[in-house]
């Protein structure tokens, strides 16, 4: 008798433990699923005007990163009502959540189509700092592909880690000089899909237009990373560094299959001089 009742609370304490880590599971997949659809929601009201997805953003403590906006939610209000009625476009191609963190690729057209993107930081619930990286969009690539197209679907997010330490070493290595001989190591010599306009695929269209910007003496310099963030797949990489010769920032989003980066998309935009600044915060 002593024995079966041993086993009946083993088996109920198993059982609730159970429940419990699914239970949690669930909750941290739902709770996900809501901060990106919160983004979501409030980026397409760019488009349709919707006032209600304001309600997302933390209306007494929101920090702005977009150099060219007054921070606060006053700020991100003030740049709504410039946009004429009805003219903007929002389309979001790509989300991804790491964390706080909820990150997307998106199409826009407002004062002009460009390709952007966004990072939101969230606390309990509510945004409360934002960053972003816009480029305009360019119809005819090298590569043929668009800024946008390719791979939308997430896998692997059981590798998230160490997909985020392969970009963090290949920005080491690679886009920060350290070692540049070892890109094979983490570009695949077999598939490199590029959607970087100026840019043809593979990695000997990536060396054709390294060569070209030096030949220029224009070299493209990454000299700091700021951010990473990553989900499964998919990691996005916020750097700082030249272009043209002008100080820009560098959002690079690369997709990893079997341990090789095989697909890349990118945003680089011209940091503001800081008499232009709207807000005190800085890009990164």
């Amino acid at each position: 008798m002593k024995i079966r009742s041993k086993i009946l609370i083993t088996a109920a304490v198993v059982t609730t433990l159970f429940v419990g880590c699914a239970s949690s599971q669930k909750n941290q997949e739902h709770e996900m699923s809501t901060n990106k659809n919160k983004v979501i929601e409030l980026l397409n009201s760019i488009q349709t005007g919707d006032t209600g997805p304001v309600r997302y953003i933390n209306e007494k403590n929101y920090t702005q990163h977009n150099l060219a906006v007054k921070d606060g939610i006053q700020g991100f209000g003030e740049i709504l009502s410039l946009l004429p009625k009805g003219s903007a476009k929002v389309k979001v191609v790509r989300s991804f959540q790491d964390g706080d963190y909820v990150f997307t690729h998106t199409k826009y057209n407002f004062f002009g189509p460009k390709a952007g993107f966004d990072i939101f930081r969230f606390e309990d619930g509510k945004i409360v700092e934002h960053w972003d990286n816009l480029q305009e969009i360019v119809e005819k690539t090298a590569s043929g592909r668009t800024q946008f197209d390719g791979e939308t679907n997430v896998t692997d997010r059981d590798k998230t880690e160490s997909n985020k330490t392969l970009i963090k070493n290949f920005l080491f290595d690679v886009l920060l000089g350290n070692n540049p001989s070892k890109i094979t190591q983490y570009i695949s010599t077999e598939k490199y899909l590029q959607h970087n306009p100026h840019i043809k695929d593979g990695l000997a269209g990536l060396g054709e237009a390294i060569e070209n910007l030096n030949k220029a003496n224009m070299p493209m310099k990454y000299e700091k990373n700021h951010i990473l963030l990553g989900e499964g797949s998919f990691v996005l990489s916020v750097s700082e560094g030249l272009f043209m010769n002008k100080h820009v920032s560098f959002y690079d989003l690369f997709r990893i299959e079997d341990g090789k980066i095989v697909e890349h998309w990118d945003t680089i935009e011209e940091i503001l001089p800081k008499d232009k600044w709207q807000n005190t915060n800085g890009k990164f």
